[in-house]
């Protein structure tokens, strides 16, 4: 089977210029790869169009969610290295791809499928001379070296945590280990960041670092999954964790498991931003009894509901922090108030308007000079 179809299939289960130079196949631009694209966003916010697949969907590991299980009988495919960097600068310079996002099943254990998609960076890096965006997995054992060398070559590099703790990743993964081969990566990320210069990476600035975990596979609760969120962000310096609401794959041991809600997606990304840019802490999330926020509400009104309706935020006076716990106040507004309470003060919402703070969220939550806005608001 050529290199295109098989990548076909290897994309298939992932949601989860002329060509001749270098050898790679002809791709026709116009025609339709809509299979192969993923339309990620980027660490500033941009988007661009990625090739989102594996180097193989055959794997060792018998992870209970998971569709590439092993044991479990579907169509799978695989990729060398050389092959796959050929087939990918191919779609890049028929323009149908900007980057490459490449994970891979786990064969022959983690150090070795580590080596091809290592191989498979160097040779796009070095041979290719591809300058993109690239993000890469780092294996469940994948040794020290090679967690450098990733981080040397890549854009972006992400460990699966899958769960937030080790209790929950055996219902989910029996046979990974949770501080061992998921944890101690990470900490190993952050401390060749402290200790190696940023020139040794192929862009002089190292990868931004990520995790997923699997919402609602293993019985855990939101206070679980946020706890190890804040744990990540604050002490490990990543970047972004993802949530992937569960849904049942038929012949895996959780087909029966019922889909995860994306409004529980929704409510943990609020949650997750809250935390990493606008300085909330856990305690001040709204968790109901069983540890779970509110589907009813994002956090950061629920948490001004209950704190902020009787104590409103001087807008004149309160400090970043104070700012940004505000319903419709974000990092950019925060400081375009501190900026301008530098020059003048700020005595109605047209004030606020001018800096481009929509007053209508804070409202019922800020003072303005000693008062509060809502009568202001009927002359918007």
């Amino acid at each position: 089977m050529d290199p295109i179809n098989r990548l076909k299939i290897l994309s298939t289960h992932m949601d989860f210029e002329p060509a001749e130079d270098h050898g790679c196949p002809q791709i026709n631009p116009g025609k339709e790869y809509s299979g192969f694209v993923h339309n990620a966003v980027l660490p500033n916010g941009g988007t661009i169009p990625l090739l989102k697949t594996l180097l193989t969907s055959a794997c060792e590991r018998d992870c209970h969610y998971c569709p590439f299980r092993a044991g479990r009988i579907f169509r799978r495919a695989t990729l060398k290295p050389d092959e796959m960097a050929q087939v990918f600068m191919a779609f890049h310079r028929a323009g149908i791809v900007q980057g490459l996002f490449l994970s891979s099943g786990l064969i022959g254990g983690g150090l070795r499928t580590q080596d091809r998609l290592l191989d498979t960076a160097q040779i796009l890096r070095e041979k290719l001379g591809f300058k993109g965006y690239l993000h890469l997995k780092i294996m469940p054992g994948a040794e020290y070296s090679q967690v450098e060398q990733a981080l040397r070559l890549a854009d972006r590099v992400s460990i699966n945590l899958e769960a937030p703790n080790d209790e929950r990743l055996k219902i989910l993964a029996p046979h990974k280990n949770f501080a061992d081969e998921l944890i101690r990566p990470l900490q190993w990320i952050k401390e060749i960041k402290g200790h190696r210069y940023q020139s040794s990476s192929w862009r002089q600035q190292w990868p931004s670092v990520a995790t997923q975990f699997v919402v609602g596979g293993a019985g855990e609760s939101d206070i679980e999954l946020l706890s190890t969120t804040e744990y990540l962000y604050s002490n490990l310096r990543l970047k972004r964790a993802y949530f992937s609401p569960f849904k049942p794959v038929t012949d895996t041991p959780l087909e029966d498991h019922p889909a995860t809600k994306l409004q529980r997606e929704s409510r943990l990304y609020q949650a997750s931003f809250l935390i990493r840019d606008y300085g909330f802490v856990m305690e001040e999330m709204p968790f109901d009894a069983q540890g779970n926020l509110p589907a009813d509400v994002d956090p950061k009104l629920g948490w001004a509901k209950i704190n902020l309706a009787e104590n409103p935020v001087e807008i004149n006076q309160a400090d970043r922090n104070e700012l940004l716990h505000v319903p419709g106040i974000g990092p950019k507004g925060a400081d375009s108030i501190l900026a301008a309470r530098r020059k003048l003060r700020l005595r109605n919402v047209e004030d606020l308007r001018r800096i481009g703070i929509n007053p209508l969220r804070a409202a019922p939550y800020i003072l303005l000079n000693g008062s509060k806005p809502s009568t202001q608001l009927s002359l918007l």
